[in-house]
C-alpha cells in the first residue's frame, strides 16, 4: 500500500533561522590554557614531587609511576570484583607517586583517569572514597572541605590501627577528590597523629597541578 502512494511531503523546520555571529572568531586555547591538553599528556606529570629529603617509596614496585588496572584493583578488599566494576566505569590510566619521611610517615598519591563516554566515574569514585573515609571509622575521624574542589574532602583517622606487615599501630589519613576526568586520592601513615595541616596542603597543591 505505501509503495502505490506518493510521498509524503516532511514538515517545515520550527527552529528560526540562525543569524550570524559578529566580529573575529575567538582565537584558540594556548597549551597552558587548554587544561584538557594536561590531562591528556604524561599524567604523572600533574602528580606532586617528591619533596627535598624524602626517600622514594620501595613499596610501590617498579617505580615507574603507572598504576596496572590490575594493581589498582589488588589495593580494594575484592580486586576481581573491583575489576570489574573499574570496566565498567571506563578506567583509563592511573598514575602514583610515594615517598617516605624519615622511617615513620609515608605518602602515596594515585591520579585515576576515566574515558567517562557515559559515565561520570571520576565523581563517582571520589563520592565513594569520601563515603568509606567517613563511615569505617565513624566517631574517630575529623574531616574537612578541601577548598575550591566542591566536595573534595580529607580525613584524619584519630585511633591508630595495627598492621599485618608491623606490630606498630600507624595512624592514617586521606584526602578524595575529582576534576574533569581524574579523581584523586591521596593516602598518609605515620607512627604519630597526623596533622589536619598536612593532609589539606597536600590535598590543595595536588588539586591545584590539576
Amino acid at each position: 500500500m505505501q509503495a502505490d502512494r506518493e510521498p509524503t511531503k516532511l514538515p517545515p523546520l520550527s527552529q528560526a533561522a540562525l543569524a550570524p555571529a559578529k566580529g573575529e572568531a575567538p582565537k584558540p586555547l594556548t597549551a597552558d590554557q587548554d587544561r584538557q591538553v594536561r590531562t591528556d599528556g604524561d599524567l604523572r606529570d600533574l602528580l606532586l614531587k617528591k619533596p627535598r629529603g624524602a626517600r622514594e617509596a620501595e613499596w610501590l614496585g617498579g617505580g615507574d609511576g603507572w598504576l596496572s588496572l590490575a594493581s589498582y584493583s589488588g589495593t580494594f578488599g575484592r580486586p576481581d570484583e573491583q575489576f570489574s566494576q573499574f570496566i565498567h566505569d571506563e578506567f583509563r590510566r592511573a598514575a602514583v607517586r610515594g615517598w617516605q619521611v624519615d622511617s615513620t610517615r609515608t605518602v602515596q598519591i594515585r591520579l585515576i583517569q576515566f574515558h567517562q563516554e557515559e559515565v561520570l566515574s571520576a565523581l563517582e569514585g571520589s563520592d565513594t572514597g569520601r563515603h568509606w573515609a567517613g563511615w569505617k571509622r565513624e566517631g574517630d575521624t575529623d574531616r574537612w572541605p578541601i577548598p575550591g574542589t566542591g566536595d573534595g574532602e580529607a580525613f584524619v583517622h584519630n585511633r591508630p590501627e595495627a598492621q599485618p606487615e608491623t606490630a606498630t599501630p600507624v595512624y592514617h589519613a586521606e584526602a578524595h577528590a575529582w576534576r574533569g576526568d581524574i579523581e584523586m586520592e591521596i593516602w598518609v601513615t605515620s607512627t604519630e597523629r597526623i596533622d589536619k595541616k598536612e593532609i589539606m596542603d597536600l590535598a590543595r597543591r595536588q588539586m591545584e597541578r590539576l
